[in-house]
């Protein structure tokens, strides 16, 4: 099956067979669980042509993770307002707030005009904020342990960090044939603590003939939002990856628990399912950078990326 159709193949069967399910958010999701997807990242890079992918948002969010970073700022800086409302949502919930009331705004604004302009003028403020006054930035800018902690700076029971992502590469390099090429996300211990637990919780990678494989275990899948991204997130660590160790590419497997398309979406994905599949664009690094660690957001590229206009659909928080 071509690489998008996996991806359209899955929208379909979430529209026919999807499960009634009431959500967190208020939502509600049609829902199936436990589906798998393989892309053969030498035939291509996995972003969707059937809608754009804005690509800049992806890699400056992944460069985030490299980084270990879990404030926002870095993210604004680099006009990636991806994780706001998370934040957001902890800063109007502060005895600091006093502002309008912000209460349940992910669905407020849904369904009403005169909210949402409050509520966009409101996270304006923030982010400028956010951007403008470190004390503000790091009080308010935070998100908790999310991934480029957990990463970067696990914490153990002695008190000590361990650098997961920097001993995976590490025994790439020297025990490529491990089947410990693993970074959890997953924490229980923070669970409770971060604004969002980790969707995307676990990833190993795998070697053979010279190429780099890397499975990631998604136990909550945004299907029309948030899919999308994942793809081409991990896609893009693993082509990192494998320009540090000196490996190919092989294939990106995504195993997904709870694959769900909010109610709101439907008629989003039902559009795009409409769409025809145009060539996969290229993706260039600078091939300068040795480490993954080294690079930024003007050292990745994609070429040749002609897909179909954006999709826009509101995010559920």
């Amino acid at each position: 099956m071509a690489q998008e159709e996996q991806y359209l193949a899955l929208g379909r069967e979430i529209i026919a067979n999807g499960h009634e399910k009431a959500d967190r958010t208020g939502v509600g999701t049609k829902s199936i669980f436990g589906y798998q997807m393989r892309f053969d990242l030498s035939e291509g890079f996995p972003l969707l042509t059937t809608k754009r992918v804005p690509f800049g948002l992806i890699k400056s969010e992944l460069l985030w993770f490299l980084k270990g970073d879990t404030n926002i700022r870095y993210l604004l800086e680099h006009k990636n307002h991806i994780w706001d409302e998370w934040a957001f949502d902890r800063y109007v919930k502060s005895a600091d707030y006093h502002g309008p009331d912000m209460t349940d705004f992910g669905n407020r604004v849904l369904i009403d005009p005169e909210f949402k302009e409050h509520y966009e003028a409101e996270l304006e403020r923030f982010c400028d904020n956010i951007l403008n006054d470190e004390v503000f930035a790091k009080k308010y800018g935070e998100l908790g342990n999310i991934y480029g902690s957990q990463w970067r700076h696990w914490k153990t029971t002695q008190g000590e960090t361990i650098d997961q992502l920097a001993q995976v590469i590490e025994m790439i390099k020297t025990t490529p044939d491990s089947r410990r090429l693993i970074v959890s996300a997953w924490n229980p211990e923070d669970v409770p603590s971060m604004a969002l637990p980790p969707c995307h919780t676990l990833f190993q990678f795998y070697v053979n003939d010279g190429r780099l494989s890397c499975q990631l275990y998604q136990r909550s899948a945004d299907v029309f939002l948030g899919v999308p991204f994942n793809i081409a997130s991990y896609a893009l660590l693993t082509h990192l990856i494998a320009h540090e160790t000196g490996l190919e590419v092989g294939e990106f497997v995504h195993t997904l628990g709870d694959a769900h398309l909010y109610n709101n979406h439907m008629e989003q994905m039902i559009t795009q399912l409409g769409r025809d599949i145009r060539p996969l664009p290229k993706l260039v690094l600078n091939t300068d950078k040795k480490s993954v660690f080294e690079f930024d957001v003007s050292d990745i590229k994609v070429e040749n990326y002609d897909p179909h206009p954006a999709i826009k659909a509101p995010i559920a928080v």
